[in-house]
């Protein structure tokens, strides 16, 4: 209790809330709370409320209920309490307030007061054990509790003042020089950590002491309240482990399931379960009871999966992992199972005929899906049965383990028999258990190139083709035979010019069903160069021929090919003529010269065509071609025509060329504006200075972009108006100087100048800026005049052509008048009496 008046006499600012010094702690009777911190007050009695009656007839004001010697009311309508509150011994006050006339009767009330004691930390935190003990495992998961400190606070739960923080001060021993061990310092669950998981081992150090605190106010003042005790923790060993690998023979008959290996837990009471890790096995084959014995629950085939990898899991009665899963191994062991298997239903080897003693055939391959490097798996192999037995039995004999098969008597014949079939015997591990498969071979005696082929003519005699006979025609057909087996590199022909044809103008095609051959011409043919062919012609076969044996006379022939003149056409020397030239070169400049000649000799004559802008003329007796106009690369820079050439006495006899002309560029166009500008405007009044940005361009070639240069005119008027400001070779911004802009038109000049090599050419260009009135669509309202001169003109203008309207119109009265007076004249002359009155109306 002295501990709670020191405190209390800290906090005295926290009573003037509900003492007699605040503004509000007066006022008519009512239901009212009162919040009071626990414990003595500062200044007793402690003035709470002052109560003042509506009713005049009060005599006074009574306090009932829960007053428990400590709270009373004074005749001046003060509620007081006079004595110490301790909200661990009641936490609040229920009194009623009534206001009592002179006879003793009740005017007003009872009204309820309840007084609601606050809580101040006024009680530290206390172990419910002055020491604890605990186990824990090695390797145990690391933030799995294995015991508990708890601690209590008489403060009110509700606040931080009853908030309490678990800590460890101290580890002892701290061998590894790191803590081993962590709280939670909301729950005081103690448990390894990380660490501990990886250092903590009983063989080493099995006995350990914490220091453990808590403090309330969550640990987060000075002023927190803390209270210690000590943890001791014995270490034991950890016996749940992956047991050894286990190994199961496969396909085993004994009667399933079959106990293979077990997994304990530390205690007893626990769950265990089998975790998989690969998925989708079909019929998973193990399981575990709740003794930790693990069954194979079905034959297992390692042909199917030769290892199991999965893990065993140990749970508490809620379902809670105990530890970290631990790994179950099983592997399958081997047993001959499978029999041998042919890679192919059919295996095929070829041998040639007249190949030696021994000569390697082929390879058997099969396979076992037993084990490898065993002995069920270890393959041997043997001939059963050779088919034909001509011209003797044996012929052939196979490596026992490697499957090679090999020649045992030199010079196969085909002629004997053009395939073996053979029954070959594969065996595995060599034992009476052996399991067998027959393998089919069939060896195929292949045709040796020891046949030529043989021309069925000698000699084709004489062609005569004419020399415009196109290319492609077949212009003969030959024939060979080869006595090899047909369809084979031994059989197929290949036919070949050997002599007459340096400039192979021929050629010679071979249909592969047939072996016939087809002459075709392959170049042009030319009388005037080669009128006549003598051609000697030889067959060959793709597969060379055997030793001993060569080709002879028989596989060549001859024929002779005459060719006769045809009146052609003129040729040109060139397949397309092309020239490069300055734009600027003067008219009649030779530009090129064309030259053809007509084969039979016969004089040529030249003529243009496609000459679309007139640029050129050509020499017609020499071919000579020259500029016949200025040449212009910005309206065209490659120019292209076609040359004619005729023979002069046969015109229908023509041929003709491109003939290209690539102008080059000359510096002959002086820069422009890129667009119109004479639609730009601003709208008056100018509220800021503004900006048109200025494009130029060069019709000049210009391959890495135009080098302009931006200039205002000498006008001074412009210079004051305007800036300019050059932003590369191609753009300026043209900028106003200043807002003070009037309505109309101000025609900015500007120089645009070429930089670089001479010569340089310049451009005087005139940008018109136009300053209106602008509509709510920002657009020019009307079109204005250019300066007040133009306007006076104007104006003096339009007055000139009102008066002579004016007098126009007076002028067409005036006539009508006058008509109008004659003809009344007329019509009393009509009515005149006399002649001379007549006269006189006339007038």
């Amino acid at each position: 209790m002295i501990f709670k008046l020191g405190v209390l006499i800290l906090l005295f600012p926290l009573w003037k809330r509900v003492s007699g010094e605040s503004e509000t702690t007066k006022g008519p009777l009512r239901d009212m709370e009162f919040p009071i911190l626990e414990g003595r007050p500062v200044v007793s009695p402690l003035h709470i409320y002052q109560f003042v009656p509506s009713n005049p007839t009060t005599k006074e004001l009574r306090l009932s209920g829960e007053v428990n010697g400590i709270f009373e009311i004074a005749s001046d309508g003060w509620l007081k309490l006079t004595g110490m509150l301790d909200r661990e011994e009641k936490a609040q006050y229920r009194l009623q307030i009534s206001a009592i006339n002179g006879q003793g009767e009740t005017v007003e009330g009872p009204y309820s007061i309840k007084i609601i004691v606050e809580d101040f930390n006024d009680n530290g935190p206390v172990f419910n054990q002055s020491e604890y003990s605990g186990i824990v495992r090695e390797r145990s998961r690391p933030g799995k509790p294995f015991l508990y400190v708890y601690a209590t606070d008489l403060d009110d739960p509700s606040t931080p003042n009853a908030k309490l923080f678990y800590s460890i001060l101290q580890q002892i021993p701290d061998s590894h020089k790191k803590m081993l061990f962590s709280i939670n310092n909301k729950t005081g669950a103690i448990s390894l950590n990380v660490d501990g998981f990886n250092n903590l081992n009983p063989e080493n150090q099995d006995k350990y002491e914490l220091l453990v605190t808590v403090k309330d106010l969550e640990g987060l003042s000075e002023n927190a309240f803390s209270s210690n005790t000590r943890v001791h923790i014995t270490v034991k060993k950890n016996i749940w482990q992956s047991p050894n690998p286990v190994n199961v023979l496969e396909n085993s008959t004994q009667l399933h399931p079959v106990n293979i290996t077990k997994v304990t837990w530390n205690e007893p009471g626990v769950k265990y379960e089998l975790l998989e890790i690969e998925k989708n096995i079909w019929h998973w084959p193990f399981s575990v009871d709740q003794d930790g014995n693990i069954y194979v629950t079905r034959p297992l085939d390692r042909e199917e999966k030769d290892q199991y990898v999965f893990f065993a899991v140990v749970k508490d009665t809620f379902g809670n992992m105990l530890d970290v899963p631990i790994k179950i191994q099983v592997n399958v062991l081997d047993i001959n199972d499978n029999p041998p298997v042919c890679e192919k239903a059919l295996t095929l080897f070829e041998v040639q005929e007249n190949e030696g003693l021994g000569s390697n055939i082929g390879t058997l391959h099969a396979s076992d899906k037993d084990e490898e490097h065993t002995r069920n798996s270890l393959l041997s192999f043997r001939i059963l049965d050779q088919n034909p037995k001509i011209p003797q039995n044996n012929l052939f004999i196979v490596d026992l383990y490697s499957g090679v098969f090999q020649l045992k008597i030199a010079g196969l014949q085909k002629k004997d028999a053009h395939q073996y079939n053979l029954t070959v015997e594969v065996s595995d591990d060599g034992s009476p258990t052996a399991l067998q498969t027959i393998c089919d071979l069939h060896i195929h005696v292949i045709d040796i190139n020891n046949e030529i082929p043989i021309f069925e003519k000698a000699d084709y005699g004489n062609l005569t083709l004419a020399e415009d006979t196109p290319v492609g025609t077949i212009i003969l057909e030959i024939q060979a035979n080869d006595g090899d087996e047909p369809f084979t590199g031994s059989s197929a022909i290949i036919y070949k010019v050997l002599q007459g044809d340096r400039e192979g103008h021929f050629m010679i095609k071979t249909i592969p069903e047939t072996n016939r051959g087809h002459l075709e011409i392959y170049q042009p043919l030319d009388f005037e160069t080669f009128p006549a062919y003598d051609l000697m012609i030889q067959a060959t076969n793709p597969e060379p021929l055997v030793k001993g044996v060569d080709y002879t006379t028989n596989s060549s022939t001859r024929v002779r090919i005459f060719v006769s003149n045809v009146n052609e056409g003129p040729v040109f020397n060139q397949s397309i003529y092309q020239a490069q030239f300055l734009e600027n070169v003067p008219v009649g400049t030779k530009l090129m010269s064309i030259t053809a000649y007509d084969p039979e000799g016969d004089e040529i004559r030249f003529e243009l065509s496609d000459d679309k802008l007139n640029w050129l003329e050509i020499d017609s007796e020499t071919g000579d071609i020259f500029s016949a106009a200025p040449l212009d690369r910005e309206k065209q820079s490659t120019y292209e025509v076609r040359v004619h050439a005729f023979e002069k006495n046969a015109y229908h006899l023509s041929s003709s060329v491109s003939f290209q002309l690539y102008l080059m560029d000359v510096n002959d166009n002086p820069p422009r504006l890129a667009k119109d500008y004479s639609e730009t405007f601003f709208c008056h009044p100018i509220a800021k200075r503004e900006s048109i940005l200025v494009e130029a361009t060069d019709d000049d070639y210009a391959r890495f972009g135009h080098n302009l240069k931006f200039e205002l005119g000498e006008n001074k008027n412009v210079k004051e108006d305007w800036e300019l400001h050059s932003i590369n070779g191609t753009f300026a911004n043209l900028s106003m100087k200043h807002t003070n802009f009037e309505i109309q038109h101000y025609p900015v000049q500007m120089k645009i100048k070429e930089r670089g090599k001479s010569p340089l050419l310049e451009a005087n260009v005139t940008v018109l800026v136009h300053i209106c009135v602008c509509t709510e669509a920002r657009t020019c309202f009307y079109e204005v005049p250019t300066n007040k001169t133009y306007e006076i003109v104007l104006a003096v203008g339009i007055l000139l052509g009102t008066l002579a309207f004016i007098g126009l119109i007076l002028a067409v009265v005036f006539i009508r008048l006058n008509q109008k007076k004659k003809a009344e004249k007329k019509v009393d002359a009509t009515y005149a009496k006399t002649p001379e009155e007549a006269s006189q109306l006339r007038i």
